[in-house]
């Protein structure tokens, strides 16, 4: 079997899988019938669960990732909630990595060819970019939502760091948005925004299938990019308080209910409006117990179609707003 084809190893793969799983027979047995070592059924086992030949499901009746889930979605109108379990000590890091690694796995299942992906750049971004699982796309491309630049640092770096894993992880087109996060006068946005190259990428923003974003948080335990990196001086954040702003996506602000109208700052933000995540399908990524006042203000305004979260703080949401 060491130069079989593919086709040979995907059929074989097959058939021991069916063996093991459906006939309960063990590894020893299968190998013995196949004249070959007990090291390559285990082989071809693995390749069988890496290629997506078999799909492990445990069905515990005690599951509570289940049960958050079903509560969020009796009071939210959403298309998916995915509760990812993790314990609770293992502390936010880890609650992090295992939400990023759960929708890089799920992003293979929903992005396909033809499709034109917005990401909104942060840390919950990042995160998922490192643990994107190579597809190839077709004629897809990824547009870069909001910009990055700001007064202590050109953030763009980070950002286009972003975008562009997802876009070779794909083999999609990138589309960069090199501005910067906040502008100083609102009148600045509306020249630029008359650009044709801005405005190419505007439309190529109107026009996507999915977004992917996170929560912004102030006071997160893993604070949020915008927030850390120089993006915002004091007196914003004055006024971030005055209006009772429950969070950001994609560096526009809203409040406690899901509003985002009559808000200054949003003025001069670079991000775009959050209708648009009212009307595309938008998947949101949340993790980290001080962004659950940001999600749950967002789900109030309907400003997600599905939503990714960790066990501990879909269960903090549950608790303290549903």
């Amino acid at each position: 079997m060491t130069n079989q084809t593919s086709s040979q190893k995907t059929t074989n793969s097959i058939n021991v899988a069916r063996m093991y799983y459906y006939q309960n027979m063990t590894t020893d047995a299968i190998a013995k019938e196949m004249k070959v070592s007990r090291s390559t059924i285990s082989r071809m086992l693995t390749y069988a669960r890496e290629e997506g030949l078999v799909n492990i499901q445990i069905v515990d009746p005690r599951d509570i990732p289940s049960q958050l889930e079903a509560a969020i979605l009796d009071v939210f109108e959403l298309k998916g909630v995915h509760v990812v379990p993790v314990p609770e000590v293992v502390g936010e890091a880890e609650w992090l990595e295992r939400v990023a690694q759960y929708t890089a796995n799920y992003l293979n299942t929903i992005f396909e060819s033809n499709m034109v992906l917005g990401i909104a750049w942060g840390t919950t971004m990042t995160a998922v970019s490192r643990h994107l699982l190579r597809k190839t796309t077709h004629n897809s491309q990824v547009v870069q939502l909001n910009g990055a630049g700001n007064t202590q640092s050109m953030g763009i770096d980070y950002a286009s760091q972003i975008i562009m894993r997802f876009s070779e992880n794909y083999r999609a087109r990138a589309h960069l948005f090199p501005v910067p996060t906040f502008f100083d006068f609102p009148e600045t946005k509306s020249a630029l925004w008359r650009e044709a190259s801005i405005q190419r990428i505007l439309d190529l923003q109107s026009r996507t299938d999915l977004l992917l974003y996170s929560i912004g948080a102030v006071n997160a335990g893993i604070p949020s990019h915008v927030y850390s990196g120089g993006y915002l001086a004091e007196t914003n954040y004055k006024e971030l308080e005055k209006y009772k702003i429950a969070g950001d996506i994609a560096t526009v602000f809203f409040k406690e209910d899901g509003s985002f109208d009559n808000i200054p700052l949003n003025r001069r933000a670079s991000g775009p409006s959050l209708q648009l995540f009212r009307e595309k399908y938008g998947v949101c990524v949340v993790s980290g117990l001080a962004k659950v006042r940001g999600l749950n203000a967002a789900l109030r305004g309907k400003l997600m179609s599905e939503l990714i979260i960790d066990e501990p703080t879909a269960r903090a949401l549950v608790e303290n707003y549903l």
